[in-house]
């Protein structure tokens, strides 16, 4: 499966682990500040987790359940190779077509945040404002909801003169630095625009923005009843400014009972350690199995999904993990140390592969496709030599992938206790036409 599309897979699923957490056990404690760290923080963890290689010996919910359907299996490391002309090279349609929906989805977010933010800099360009200490303020004549935008504060003229809590509100936006949580939270929701909870923790993040500025107002001496009456009197009117910082923006009720209530048990934070194993867990139930020698082999026909068929010896590991001379090769799943290929794993030599193979006009005319399964093996000095078919499909397919295998630069020879020994490979390519 495509890297990217398995990055997206993983990170979407500790980040809904997260993000429910979050929701279900701190969203509702008065630790405003506290809680924002922890969600941006948390949010960016769960985006870094999956980047860290895991690899188990058992297997896991994720080499059993979502490998074999989501991903083209494979027993070893030698990934599936299609030549398509509707596809990318190398890559199933399917994993094309996701990855397209996905571009288009980010593009579309992304456009819409710059469509957003370009509405608030013209604005500024319009009206320069006046610098004060710690913010510049941007006074209108028109009626218009408050907001803020990193030291930039806008506020209606007749609202600046009637009501003083507002602009205290707004400076508090300024003064936590709310906008920079906005724009982390932005290009979070781009990155993984297709995931719900993403979206409801950005309005969660929102609403914390709110309480801490609603806390700071009511810390400066502001009467509790006075200011909860001047929201409901200004909670109307449309969010012109969606990304900033707004005195209307976050849900009047919620900002008036955690006024009344900011519960701030102690026991919320501690609830946090809880996270560490939920997320370990998550991460090893979506890590890679590397025990592989021991599936059981199928033989798929052309029209199903064809899976890479890798060797797998009758006796046990133990007993051949040493070729008993030089001249014997030891099966790819059972050697110690994998073979490199240009410093990356047989993923790398696939890549290859696809870079230089090439559908045999003939066997277009000839409507000729299906899998051709070679052995090869990669010797001592990492020298790919015994080129051979294994299942052929036709001499002009199965001469084409010979070819382009049989002109594979050295790769980094395998090791057993150390010491190089010769790798048997069975690497197949399928040949597909376009429909």
């Amino acid at each position: 499966m495509n890297s990217l599309l398995v990055y997206l897979l993983k990170s979407s699923a500790l980040l809904a682990v997260f993000d429910a957490f979050f929701l279900l056990v701190m969203r509702r404690s008065g630790w405003f500040r506290f809680n924002r760290i922890v969600l941006l923080a948390g949010s960016v963890m769960c985006l870094l987790l999956p980047l860290i290689p895991v690899r188990l010996p058992s297997p896991t919910l994720y080499s059993q359940w979502i490998e074999p359907v989501f991903v083209v299996a494979f027993n070893g490391e030698a990934p599936l190779v299609e030549t398509s002309e509707a596809t990318v090279p190398g890559m199933p349609l399917w994993q094309t077509l996701l990855l397209l929906l996905y571009a288009a989805g980010a593009l579309a977010t992304f456009a819409f945040y710059v469509r957003s933010y370009g509405s608030m800099f013209r604005m500024f360009r319009r009206n320069p404002g006046e610098k004060h200490e710690g913010y510049i303020l941007h006074l209108v004549d028109q009626e218009t909801p408050s907001y803020s935008w990193m030291r930039h504060i806008v506020i209606a003229r007749s609202d600046y003169e009637r009501y003083p809590a507002i602009l205290t509100h707004e400076r508090a936006h300024v003064r936590c630095g709310h906008s920079v949580d906005l724009l982390l939270s932005s290009l979070l929701t781009v990155l993984q625009w297709f995931n719900p909870l993403v979206w409801i923790c950005r309005t969660e993040l929102k609403l914390l923005h709110e309480y801490e500025a609603d806390d700071f107002v009511l810390n400066q001496g502001i009467d509790a009843t006075q200011y909860q009456l001047l929201l409901v009197k200004k909670a109307v009117g449309e969010k012109r400014f969606l990304l900033a910082n707004g005195f209307n923006h976050a849900q009047l009720k919620n900002r008036i009972t955690m006024m009344q209530t900011s519960s701030k048990a102690a026991w919320k934070k501690l609830s946090l350690a809880l996270l560490i194993p939920l997320l370990a867990a998550t991460t090893l139930l979506l890590a890679e199995c590397t025990s592989k020698e021991t599936e059981e082999l199928t033989e798929p026909t052309v029209s199903e999904q064809a899976q890479p068929v890798m060797e797998t010896p009758a006796a046990e590991p133990e007993t051949q993990a040493e070729p008993a001379d030089e001249s014997e090769a030891i099966p790819f799943a059972l050697v110690e140390t994998k073979p490199k290929f240009e410093g990356g794993d047989a993923n790398q030599f696939s890549h290859w592969v696809n870079q230089r193979l090439h559908y045999p006009p003939e066997a277009k005319q000839k409507g000729l496709q299906g899998r051709v399964t070679l052995q090869f093996t990669v010797e001592k000095d990492g020298s790919v030599t015994g080129v051979k078919v294994l299942r052929g499909v036709h001499p002009l397919l199965d001469d084409e992938a010979v070819k382009v295998i049989s002109d594979s630069p050295k790769w980094t020879p395998g090791t057993v206790r150390g010491e190089p020994t010769r790798v048997v490979y069975n690497f197949p390519v399928v040949f597909q036409l376009s429909k």
